[in-house]
């Protein structure tokens, strides 16, 4: 089996191109291969399938994914499947170019959220267009000691953004964070931020299925609308320990920016 290797900020990711649908990815198949040791290595799955090739297995939620030729299908490294990756969707784009799959400099990728537009700029950052962002109220984790209060947020995957005093550098993500059950049944990306500058954060993440990553596409997202004025546009600079991603956002929604890269190909025998 074929495979290629990328990351969006070190947010890295194993590729699998399955056009036509065919392989049986179980939950100790997707554990192996994101295994840094025994696997290839990565906090999740791009399978590259062709969306003709899903038949019925998209959810109502996912309809308009129905648009685009290639489907993203991300599984995060625990095996657990997601609605939505920002960084993937940049990786993912990336891998379509790189292959050979799509031209142009504009197309759409399927998601479990949705189609989602992508723009390869000038400079080579993909801008994903992520849709609107679903402020949802506030509330709270434990992370290890330390107790954290913030936005509830969906980027079509559930977020908890949490604006924290001092460096984001002295939180401890070291353990899954408790969260309220009620607010978040299926769990939650849980995002530590703090503003540095006017317009500029930086920010540590722990994803759900994945622990803590160096970047968060849908995470970034979360926490530039969690620091924005309500109601306002506005464009944030996100660090994290990977790198730097943009946000905009306004009355449409939010659009990410950011760089993606191809670092490997190869075969596999662990499939």
């Amino acid at each position: 089996m074929r495979f290629a290797k990328g990351h969006g900020t070190e947010n890295d990711f194993v590729i699998l191109p399955d056009p036509e649908g065919e392989l049986q990815l179980t939950k100790e198949t997707v554990r192996l291969l994101c295994d840094r040791r025994a696997g290839i290595g990565g906090d999740g799955i791009l399978r590259v399938v062709r969306t003709r090739a899903l038949g019925e297995t998209l959810a109502p939620a996912a309809r308009t994914a129905e648009r685009p030729e290639w489907f993203m299908d991300y599984r995060n490294s625990d095996g657990s499947v997601a609605e939505m990756c920002g960084n993937g969707v940049r990786v993912f784009a990336h891998y379509l170019r790189h292959a050979g799959l799509v031209e142009g400099d504009r197309f759409e990728v399927g998601t479990r959220d949705g189609a989602k537009g992508v723009v390869v700029e000038a400079d080579g950052d993909i801008t994903v267009d992520m849709g609107r962002v679903e402020m949802q109220g506030t509330s709270s984790a434990k992370l290890a000691r330390q107790a954290v209060h913030g936005s509830q947020i969906s980027v079509g995957n559930p977020h908890l953004a949490c604006e924290v005093q001092g460096p984001v550098a002295d939180v401890d993500l070291s353990e899954p964070p408790e969260l309220d059950a009620e607010a978040f049944p299926e769990g939650a990306n849980v995002e530590v931020y703090t503003e540095v500058a006017p317009g500029v954060l930086e920010m540590r993440v722990y994803e759900r299925g994945s622990g803590e990553t160096r970047s968060c596409g849908t995470g970034i997202v979360a926490a530039a609308a969690a620091a924005a004025p309500e109601g306002e546009e506005s464009t944030w600079r996100v660090r994290v320990l990977g790198g730097e991603c943009t946000v905009y956002l306004d009355a449409s929604g939010a659009r990410l920016r950011g760089p993606a890269t191809i670092v490997a190909e190869g075969g596999t025998s662990l499939l």
